[in-house]
């Protein structure tokens, strides 16, 4: 198998696109009435983040539709809530600021990509503004927006990931607890494994 290694082999492949092509022209460099909108509508957003080594990582955040903070037109908040302690994305962050976001909206095919550097902090003011029934988040991720552009509908067109009679019967997938039990080897059955995993989702909520 031969691989595409060179700026010039992958143009082989793709055209160049010309800077009057739409797919350029509508890269904006801070943040629209549009994207201001689709960012609080929003429940959902994925981070990719990169170690500056070579060791990259995507991460999903989710919470109530509007839980992103807008602080001003290229300026983003993004809570941190309790989670599994593991800090993939905020180490990343501490080595290199360089982030990708996918902002989504339930049932709307088009995406909002921003991309821009991100900061850690433990403000309180922001914290306390970005509170869920009264718990704080432990840390907000700071982004300042370098680019933003609504992405088209093409992946989620032919991936019909919207359509509820295309996906899988949830009873035929197999639960976290039996997937975990299965890769670790463990004695614990998978359904204690599970309730284990409620319990721990339900302690962290928010």
């Amino acid at each position: 198998m031969e691989f595409l290694t060179t700026h010039d082999e992958l143009r082989t492949v793709y055209k160049t696109p010309r800077t009057t092509d739409g797919s350029i022209r509508k890269e904006l460099k801070v943040l629209d009435g549009h994207c201001r909108s689709f960012i609080g509508k929003s429940p959902f957003v994925l981070i990719g983040s990169s170690d500056g080594a070579g060791n990259a990582d995507v991460t999903p955040k989710g919470d109530k539709p509007g839980f992103t903070a807008i602080l001003d037109n290229a300026t983003i908040a993004i809570p941190d809530r309790p989670g599994n302690n593991r800090l993939d994305t905020l180490e990343n962050i501490i080595r290199n600021p360089s982030v990708g976001l996918l902002f989504l909206i339930p049932g709307m095919n088009e995406t909002l990509r921003v991309n821009g550097d991100a900061r850690i902090t433990v403000d309180p003011t922001l914290r306390e503004r970005l509170a869920v029934d009264g718990k704080e988040p432990q840390s907000v991720i700071v982004v300042t927006v370098k680019a933003a552009y609504m992405h088209c509908a093409k992946a989620f067109m032919r991936s019909d990931l919207w359509k509820p009679e295309t996906w899988y019967d949830r009873a035929t997938l197999p639960t976290l607890g039996q997937i975990i039990r299965d890769q670790l080897a463990l004695s614990e059955s998978a359904g204690e494994i599970d309730r284990e995993l409620d319990h721990d989702y339900r302690q962290t909520m928010w």
